[in-house]
C-alpha cells in the first residue's frame, strides 16, 4: 500500500489529461515544408526542444526517408514553433509519416498532422499507439473514415490517466449494480452534453482550466465515497462531474473535424468497457473481508491525487 500510495502521488507531475499539438505539411513535388505548433506546457517536459523535437517526425515516399533542412524552432505567445523544410528522391503522389511525440512530451500525447498536396488533403493521428501513419492524398472511404474516427475515441478515452482515475472512483463510488449503471448512465449522457454545447460556449475553455476542473472531479467525487458515503442523487454528481470531461473530447473534436457521434461511439465503448472491467474485479475482491478497508484507502488516495494535481495544474 505504502508503494502504491507514492506512484499515485507521483502521477500528477508528469501526467497532462489535454497533451495536444498540430502540424502542417505542404507538399510540392518532391519538396515539402512541415511546421509543429506545441503549447509551452508541453515543450518543458522535452530536453533541447529544438533539436529534439524535429527528430521524433519524419517522413518517406518512394521508399526513401526525406532529407530535412532548415531546421528552425522559436517561441510565440505561449507556442512553441518548428519548422523545417523536406527534399524526397522523386515528386511525391503519397508518403508515409512517423511521429513519436508521445515518446519524448508525456505519453497520452496527440499530434494532430494536415496534410496538403495542391488541391488535396489529407490527416493522420499520432499517439503513443500510433506511431505510422500512410498519407495517400485521397478522399478516404466512409469506411475508413468510420474507422478511424471511432478508433480515435477508443484510444483518447482508454489512453488518458484522468479519465482512467474518475473511471475507478466511478466505480467505487456505486453501492450497488443498479448505483453503477445510473452513475454510468449519468456519466455518458453528461460528456455527449459537454460535446455537444462547448463549441457554442462564447468564451473558450483553456487546455489547463479543463485539466484542472477533471482533477477536481476526481477528489469530489472520492470525496463523496469517504465523508459521504451515504449521499442520494450522487448519480446527479456524476453527471455534473461528466460535464467537465466531455470538454476535453469536444476540443479534441474541434481541431480534429471528426463526426461527433462516430467518434462518442468509440469513447463510450471504451468506458464502458473499462467500466466493466472495474466493477468485475472490485466485485471479485468484495468476497474478501479486508476490501471493507480498501475502498475508503483507495478513495483516499484518489483524493490526495485530485487535489495535488489540481492545485499543481493552476500554479502550472
Amino acid at each position: 500500500m505504502k508503494r502504491l500510495s507514492w506512484l499515485l502521488w507521483s502521477l500528477p507531475l508528469g501526467a497532462h489529461m489535454v497533451s495536444m499539438s498540430t502540424g502542417e505539411l505542404k507538399v510540392t513535388g518532391n519538396r515539402a515544408h512541415y511546421e509543429l505548433f506545441m503549447p509551452m506546457y508541453e515543450v518543458a517536459h522535452v530536453n533541447d526542444p529544438a533539436k529534439t523535437l524535429l527528430e521524433h517526425i519524419r517522413f518517406k515516399s518512394g521508399g526513401a526517408w526525406a532529407k530535412a533542412s532548415n531546421e528552425s524552432c522559436h517561441q510565440d505567445q505561449g507556442t512553441y514553433i518548428c519548422a523545417a523544410d523536406y527534399e524526397f528522391p522523386a515528386p511525391v503522389e503519397e508518403l508515409e509519416a512517423q511521429c513519436t511525440f508521445a515518446s519524448v512530451t508525456v505519453p497520452n500525447h496527440v499530434h494532430l498532422l494536415h496534410a496538403y498536396l495542391g488541391d488535396k488533403v489529407d490527416q493522420a493521428i499520432f499517439d503513443f499507439s500510433f506511431t505510422d501513419a500512410q498519407i495517400r492524398f485521397r478522399p478516404p472511404t466512409p469506411f475508413e473514415i468510420a474507422f478511424q474516427e471511432l478508433a480515435s475515441g477508443f484510444m483518447r478515452a482508454a489512453g488518458g490517466l484522468a479519465p482512467l482515475l474518475f473511471l475507478v472512483a466511478l466505480v467505487l463510488a456505486a453501492r450497488n449494480w443498479s448505483e453503477l449503471a445510473a452513475l454510468t448512465g449519468a456519466f455518458l449522457i453528461a460528456e455527449t452534453l459537454a460535446c455537444l454545447f462547448a463549441p457554442r460556449i462564447a468564451f473558450p475553455l483553456s487546455p489547463r482550466f479543463i485539466e484542472a476542473a477533471a482533477a477536481l472531479t476526481i477528489a469530489y467525487l472520492a470525496f463523496e465515497i469517504v465523508l459521504l458515503p451515504h449521499s442520494s442523487f450522487r448519480w446527479l454528481v456524476v453527471g455534473v462531474l461528466g460535464l467537465f470531461h466531455g470538454a476535453y473530447f469536444s476540443i479534441f473534436l474541434a481541431q480534429s473535424g471528426y463526426n461527433a457521434a462516430t467518434f462518442l461511439a468509440g469513447v463510450a465503448l471504451a468506458e464502458l468497457l473499462l467500466i466493466g472491467l472495474l466493477a468485475l474485479i472490485v466485485t471479485r475482491l468484495a468476497r474478501f473481508a479486508w476490501m471493507r478497508r480498501v475502498v475508503p484507502v483507495a478513495a483516499s488516495l484518489l483524493l490526495t491525487v485530485g487535489m495535488v494535481w489540481f492545485f499543481l495544474r493552476l500554479r502550472a
